[in-house]
C-alpha cells in the first residue's frame, strides 16, 4: 500500500492517530472492540514482527541482520511506508505474542496446521517443506517409524513437530519425548551432535541450510507430507490479512520473491560430508595464518573478508604455495597477466596476493551492466571470471532466447550448461563452453561464504589492534561495495 503523495499520508496517518486515541477512549468507557491492527501499525508508524533466529529465517551477525524472514518483513515494512521492529523469539512465545498483540505478524517459518488456526490466521503459503528425523550419522539409527519407541527425542514445545509426534502416538503408544523451550531448532541440532538427545525434528528448508554446519547429522526419515509456510497474525484481522495478501501476490508476480528464494537458498548444493569437514580443518590449521590478510584488504576496498577467503578457498584451498597446470599461482590462483595488472610482483606472496585479488574482484565487477544490481552482480562477475565474459554474455543471449531474465543470476545459470551443447553454442559468437563449471564455481564460493559466516558468528571482529587495522563500519557488503567503488576503480585506471 504505497503512498500516492507525502500530503495524503500525513492526512491519512493524522486521522489514523486521532481514530487511535478516540478508540483507545472509549476502549476504557465501553466493551467496543480495540483499534484493528492495521489501524495501530499505521498510526504509530511501526511494525512488530515476531520471528526466529535460525539462518533459514533470520540471524543477527556483527551488528548486522539478515535471513529470509528478515528481507520478506523489511519488504512488507516498505510496502506499508512504515518502520520495522522485529525480535527473535520461541515458537511457542511467537505464537503467544500474535495472540496477546504484542507481535502485529510472525514471520518464523511457521508452518500452516489445524491445531494453530485455531488460535491464529495465516496469510499465503510462500514456501514448502517436510518434517525430516534428525540424528547422528555415526551412531544407532532407526530403520521406519516404529523403532521411534525405543531413542531420546526433543522437539520444540508449540512446535508442528509435537503436533506430528502426537499424531504418531496414536499408532505408536510408547512414543515418548521431551519438549524444549528452545529458540531454534539449532540447539537442539546440537544436543544432537553432542550427544545429549539421540533425534530431534528439523523442517526440510532449515535443515539444507544447516547440515553443512553439523556435517556429522542426517536427515534419517521424512515424518510428514509436504506442509505449508506461511507468515501468522491475530484472528479476525481482515484489513491486515488483506494487506499481506496483496503484498506477496505483487512480490510473486514481479519476481521479487524467487529472487529471495535463490538469493538465501539458490546456493545449497547437495550436501557433501567429507568437503565440509575437509573445509572446517583448513579453516582450523590453514586459514589462521592469513585471517588478517584478509581483514585488511577486505577494509581496504569494502569489501567482505569472508567473502574473499571464500573466493581464495575455491581458488587454492588457502595453500599460499599453489600452482595449477595452467601456471596460475597463490592463494588467489593469479595469472602472470592479472598480477602484472594489479601490481603484483610475488604472487606466492600471500599479502600480495590477496590485495591483488580483492582488487581484482572489484575490477570483474566493473565489467558487468551498472543496471544489474547486487547481487546478481557479484555472482555474474564470479561465472565471468572463472568462464570468461564472452561466454557467460552468450549464456545471457540464452537466456534472453527463452524469454527469461537475463540480468538474473538464477535465470542465466540455468542456461549456462547449454554451452557445451553444439545446436546452441553453434548459434552463438563466442563457442563452446564448459557452462557448468562457473555455475559449481559460484554455488562453491557462496557455500564457503556461508560457512565461514557461521564458523566466525560468535566472533568479535577486528582481531588484531587499531594500529594494524583500521575500524569497519556497520554498512553491508553490497552498500560499501557500491559507495567505494567509483573511487576504488579510478585508482586502478579502469
Amino acid at each position: 500500500m504505497k503512498a500516492e503523495t507525502n500530503q495524503y499520508w500525513r492526512a491519512f496517518k493524522l486521522v489514523a492517530i486521532v481514530s487511535f486515541f478516540v478508540g483507545l477512549s472509549a476502549s476504557l468507557t465501553t466493551c467496543s472492540p480495540s483499534i484493528s491492527p492495521i489501524d495501530e501499525i499505521l498510526a504509530t508508524g511501526e511494525i512488530r514482527v515476531v520471528t526466529r533466529e535460525n539462518p533459514a529465517t533470520y540471524t543477527f551477525n556483527n551488528g548486522q541482520a539478515t535471513g529470509f524472514e528478515y528481507d520478506l518483513a523489511k519488504k512488507f515494512a516498505e510496502y506499508l511506508d512504515v518502520e520495522l521492529n522485529i525480535y527473535s523469539s520461541s515458537v511457542s512465545q511467537a505464537l503467544q505474542d500474535i495472540e496477546n498483540g504484542r507481535a502485529h505478524i510472525a514471520a518464523a517459518g511457521l508452518s500452516i496446521t489445524e491445531a494453530r488456526k485455531l488460535d491464529v490466521d495465516f496469510g499465503p503459503d510462500y514456501q514448502e517443506v517436510t518434517q525430516q528425523l534428525i540424528g547422528r550419522r555415526d551412531k544407532k539409527q532407526p530403520k521406519d517409524l516404529s523403532d521411534l519407541p525405543d531413542f531420546k527425542i526433543a522437539v520444540l514445545a508449540d512446535s508442528s513437530h509435537l503436533e506430528r509426534l502426537i499424531q504418531l502416538q496414536a499408532n505408536f503408544p510408547d512414543l515418548e519425548w521431551d519438549t524444549q523451550n528452545a529458540d531454534s531448532t539449532i540447539e537442539l541440532m546440537q544436543s544432537v551432535k553432542n550427544g545429549d538427545i539421540e533425534l530431534t525434528i528439523v523442517d526440510s528448508n532449515e535443515f539444507a541450510v544447516t547440515q553443512r554446519y553439523f556435517p556429522k547429522l542426517s536427515s534419517l526419515i521424512e515424518l510428514s507430507e509436504i506442509q505449508r509456510i506461511a507468515w501468522a497474525m491475530p484472528q479476525h484481522s481482515p484489513s491486515l490479512q488483506k494487506e499481506i495478501n496483496t503484498f506477496f501476490t505483487t512480490l510473486e508476480s514481479s519476481g521479487e520473491l524467487d529472487q529471495l528464494k535463490e538469493l538465501h537458498f539458490g546456493y545449497i548444493n547437495s550436501f557433501d560430508y567429507f568437503e565440509v569437514t575437509n573445509f572446517k580443518k583448513d579453516y582450523e590449521n590453514r586459514f589462521p595464518e592469513f585471517r588478517n590478510f584478509f581483514l585488511q584488504a577486505g577494509i581496504d576496498y569494502g569489501i567482505d573478508w569472508k567473502l574473499l577467503a571464500a573466493v581464495s578457498y575455491q581458488e587454492s584451498h588457502w595453500r599460499k604455495n599453489a600452482v595449477s597446470p595452467t601456471g596460475v599461482k597463490g592463494l588467489m590462483m593469479l595469472t602472470k597477466n592479472t598480477a602484472a595488472e594489479m601490481n603484483v610482483t610475488d604472487r606466492k606472496d600471500p599479502q600480495q596476493s590477496i590485495d591483488g585479488g580483492a582488487r581484482y574482484l572489484l575490477k570483474m565487477q566493473a565489467k558487468i551492466p551498472q543496471r544489474i544490481q547486487f547481487p546478481d552482480r557479484l555472482w555474474f562477475a564470479l561465472a565471468g571470471y572463472n568462464v570468461g565474459f564472452g561466454h557467460l554474455e552468450d549464456a545471457r543471449i540464452l537466456t534472453q532466447r527463452a524469454g527469461k531474465n537475463a540480468d538474473l543470476w538464477s535465470d542465466v545459470r540455468e542456461y549456462l550448461p547449454l554451452l557445451s551443447e553444439k545446436k546452441y553454442y553453434s548459434t552463438l559468437r563466442f563457442g563452446k563452453a564448459r557452462g557448468s563449471e562457473p555455475v559449481k564455481y559460484v554455488e562453491n564460493i557462496r557455500d564457503y561464504h556461508d560457512l565461514l559466516i557461521w564458523l566466525t558468528r560468535n566472533e568479535n571482529m577486528p582481531t588484531i589492534d587499531d594500529e594494524e587495522l583500521s575500524e569497519p563500519d556497520d554498512e553491508t557488503l553490497f552498500q560499501r561495495l557500491e559507495k567505494l567503488k567509483p573511487n576504488v576503480i579510478k585508482s586502478l585506471n579502469l
